[in-house]
């Protein structure tokens, strides 16, 4: 008996692995047959803008890249890198710090954009500070996902104990405005562009802002992430490929609008180019190898006071195995890296005039949507 148990463990443990892999759609081989060939594993998110303007711009294949796309899903994200579906992606930083912890050979190689997740307070709710949510009932997404864990850091960091002290409730993204309306919540955890959704409805307002509110307005959310055995193996590719990435995002930050109609009209994603554009105005791409490195060690202390990781968890030791630097991948080059401004590659004040409508004076927004008489 003891040796037929032994004998199935040995099969199932690769099965699990092969299903696991198989629940991306990948275009080629999973093994990397030459330095040069990079799986980028990607959602379908607004965030992920930069990955496909660095395809479709050409940014990898100027970097001597041959580039496949591997469309996953939230629920093996981090497993399918882990078993190596794919070698390189951009991520929330957050998301990926707990299995680095706990083992997953993975590194950040460069900050991306800062500013993507949210807690919102009802508008007609009597919650207008984050120590107004004790007692009361939070709606996120998912246990674990990134707009709960930075609920959880933004608690912590005001003393209220996440566990004990308020009740989560999830509920699909796109069904969080509608729990408000019904009163089955107080509260939300959200990311983009959901966070631009809901103000825009007047369902909300801010009450923890990842692109406005200090400490967090300056921290880089989402970071080049790549496989840890692929870089071991391909140390080139994985910088080329971060250089291609954050190349992008500089080009991102540089022309939104025109980001956004590339996402949409491109199919990499379902939204209309004038919200997407709006979301991608919300945040900050000004890519960054020092500020992801700083992001690392900022989230990996909050997340620990917050009880997401260890209490006996090493920050500083955390943060060096999580972030890795490559060569020709420095603040210095970014700063000297040219990068072109298309003249309709800007988001309209109009379309934040219709987005915002309902904003109050706490938003970041609020002088866009307010019509310049002189205009």
């Amino acid at each position: 008996m003891v040796q037929r148990m032994k004998t199935l463990k040995y099969i199932l443990i690769p099965m699990l692995g092969a299903l696991l892999l198989t629940s991306c759609k990948k275009s080629e081989s999973l093994s990397v047959a030459d330095s040069n060939k990079v799986r980028v594993g990607y959602i379908g998110l607004t965030c992920e803008a930069p990955i496909f303007t660095a395809v479709e711009k050409g940014f990898f294949k100027e970097e001597g890249l041959d580039v496949s796309l591997v469309k996953c899903d939230w629920v093996n994200y981090k497993d399918v890198l882990a078993l190596g579906g794919y070698d390189v992606t951009h991520h929330l930083v957050m998301y990926f710090l707990k299995p680095i912890e706990q083992g997953l050979d993975v590194k950040f190689t460069g900050g991306i954009h800062r500013g993507c997740l949210r807690v919102q307070a009802g508008i007609k709710g009597d919650i207008h500070s984050v120590k107004d949510l004790r007692g009361k009932r939070i709606g996120v997404p998912g246990m674990g996902t990134p707009p709960f864990i930075f609920a959880n850091r933004v608690l912590g960091a005001n003393g209220i104990d996440a566990k004990k002290d308020v009740t989560w409730i999830v509920f699909p993204a796109g069904e969080l405005g509608l729990a408000l309306d019904k009163g089955e919540i107080d509260a939300v955890a959200d990311s983009e562009p959901i966070g631009s959704m809901l103000i825009a409805q007047g369902k909300v307002r801010n009450i923890a802002d990842q692109a406005a509110d200090m400490p967090y307005k300056d921290e880089y959310c989402c970071a080049v992430l790549v496989n840890g055995k692929f870089l071991a193996k391909n140390p080139k590719a994985s910088a080329a490929a971060t250089r291609a990435l954050l190349r992008a995002a500089k080009w991102v930050e540089a022309n939104p609008a025109a980001a956004a109609k590339l996402s949409v009209e491109k199919k990499y994603l379902a939204s209309t180019v004038e919200q997407n554009a709006v979301a991608i105005s919300h945040l900050r791409y000004v890519p960054s190898v020092s500020g992801a490195e700083t992001a690392v060690r900022m989230a990996s202390a909050e997340m620990k006071t917050a009880g997401m990781l260890s209490p006996s968890t090493d920050v500083d030791d955390l943060a060096k195995r999580a972030f890795a630097r490559l060569d020709g991948v420095s603040d210095q080059w970014l700063d000297s890296l040219p990068v072109e401004k298309l003249a309709d590659g800007q988001v309209p004040k109009v379309w934040f005039i219709r987005e915002y409508a309902q904003n109050t004076k706490r938003e970041p927004f609020c002088g866009l949507c307010l019509p310049n008489p002189a205009q």
